[in-house]
């Protein structure tokens, strides 16, 4: 596990998970007064340069911005959010393709493929396509190898629920949410947007400690190491926070995303709830963790010990093997931006980023 700490707020917006790859880039442009900047380009054109020079724009500007990770090469960017603008610029490539719902309106389209100089890239097409084809053949064996990993996982969720008393859980969380959600003023408007705080990588899971201290200054951490407990306590907590009005900032598990969530946070009480275990270890000095097993039948659960011993040793092993083909992949592709940033007229790139830095109000 990579926890990466940095003073900037940084999330992923996709991933590969054991269903495919799972993104939340439509659901960024559903938020409320969102205005979309979608760019297209192929590899090796400027794309995550652009964004990181408007990143570093807004914050020496003291502007709040939101860094998105690229899950295939976290050093890249698939985006970044300038959060008091309600403003995004994205990569609306594959696998995250976005096309414009209204364009000029909510969406304005930055195309970068005038600036590939094709009478150059045009002598290397066979290589060209060979690594395009290497590359999807790569990404699409890690996915498998992440599925199995994905189905061993539930089945020890599967296996915790067994033993799990649910109705405590409730109990607990009703005791929680009445300490720590104070009932904002009638008419408080709930609202909510999705991120991932970890995700499968060329470099093994990420996970983006230092969002959580940048976002947070008091945290309920529930240690779960197979996720059955946590999943509820997450949904329930979430449901009586909307229910009460707040904004919340919701982060899927990227194993599970479409039915479990690992954190939540709600900025207005600088408040995380977090869940720890091996693929994100929260670590936080001087916080202690609420262990989920309070709340499991333990000595039914010991009955199923050998076999979520043998899930977590070979999901493990499984996600090392799918974060060793996506460092493959990672190296195809940047072989394949080798071709295309020697064919890029990387003037045009500069225009076009001076344009946009003044379309954000950054110039």
């Amino acid at each position: 596990m990579n926890a990466v700490r940095s003073n900037s707020v940084d999330f992923f917006l996709g991933t590969t998970t054991p269903a495919g790859f799972k993104g939340y880039f439509e659901p960024l442009r559903r938020e409320p007064g969102m205005q979309m900047v979608l760019i297209k380009s192929g590899p090796g054109c400027g794309k995550s340069t652009l964004m990181k020079q408007l990143a570093r724009r807004a914050i020496q500007q003291g502007e709040p911005v939101e860094c998105i990770h690229c899950a295939s090469d976290p050093d890249s960017f698939d985006g970044v959010i300038f959060v008091r603008q309600r403003r995004a610029i994205v990569d609306a490539t594959a696998p995250h393709t976005i096309e414009p719902d209204a364009p000029g309106a909510d969406e304005v389209v930055l195309s970068l493929y005038h600036t590939i100089q094709a009478d150059a890239l045009r002598p290397h097409a066979e290589e060209v396509k060979a690594l395009f084809a290497r590359n999807a053949a790569l990404r699409a064996r890690a996915a498998r190898y992440v599925a199995s990993a994905g189905s061993l996982l539930l089945d020890s969720r599967r296996a915790e629920a067994c033993s799990a008393n649910f109705e405590k859980v409730r109990r607990y969380v009703k005791r929680l949410c009445a300490r720590t959600l104070p009932r904002l003023p009638e008419g408080a408007s709930a609202s909510e947007e999705l991120r991932l705080l970890s995700a499968i990588t060329p470099k093994g899971p990420v996970f983006y400690r230092g969002t959580v201290q940048a976002l947070a200054d008091r945290y309920v951490v529930f240690r779960d190491d197979y996720g059955a407990v946590s999943r509820l306590l997450l949904e329930l907590i979430r449901a009586e926070a909307l229910a009460r009005g707040y904004h919340i900032i919701t982060c899927p598990c990227a194993m599970h995303p479409d039915d479990k969530i690992d954190h939540l946070f709600i900025p207005a009480l600088r408040l995380a709830f977090l869940t720890d275990n091996r693929w994100h270890p929260v670590q936080l000095p001087g916080v202690q963790a609420v262990r989920c097993t309070r709340f499991v039948d333990r000595e039914n659960l010991a009955g199923y010990r050998a076999r979520l011993r043998f899930n977590e040793r070979a999901a493990a092993e499984l996600l090392e093997q799918a974060a060793d083909l996506m460092a493959q992949a990672k190296a195809c592709h940047d072989e394949l931006e080798t071709y295309y940033r020697a064919a890029v007229d990387f003037g045009k790139v500069d225009e076009a980023a001076a344009q946009c830095a003044g379309m954000l109000g950054l110039a």
